[in-house]
């Protein structure tokens, strides 16, 4: 037996704390990204970006803690790296969002959006399928 087969961590049960946590918490990030896509239509009516503003700081909250999850399910049960990495760059780019969210900068904030949803929705989607 190679070193690397005795050393590797066990896979997590689709129930484990770290998966369940994940899932949760993309779920959560997706949750919030619809909020977001939601009160970003009163920005155009004229509305105030209270709602949106906040919003996006719980954005902040939720997409680092799907990060730490993606963290510690990689740590407890190894797997793909590439979940974690996506955990981590949705979360770096939730501030790239907010940096662009004024009125001129909405040339990125909006594609940004989108790329915040696609990274949100494959994690949270992934999270789901790795129990199969």
């Amino acid at each position: 037996m190679s070193a690397q087969h005795r050393h590797a961590a066990p896979p997590a049960p689709a129930t484990s704390p770290p998966a369940l946590a994940l899932r949760v918490l993309a779920t959560a990030s997706v949750v919030v990204l619809a909020w977001q896509f939601v009160t970003a239509a009163g920005l155009f009516s004229g509305g105030d970006a209270g709602p949106h503003g906040t919003g996006a700081i719980v954005l902040h909250v939720v997409a680092g803690l799907t990060a730490v999850a993606a963290v510690w399910l990689r740590a407890t049960a190894g797997g793909p790296w590439w979940p974690t990495v996506v955990a981590v760059a949705v979360f770096a780019f939730t501030f790239v969002q907010a940096w662009f969210g004024e009125i001129p900068g909405l040339v990125v904030h909006l594609p940004g959006a989108m790329a915040l949803v696609a990274g949100s929705t494959w994690l949270a989607t992934w999270s789901f399928l790795r129990a199969r």
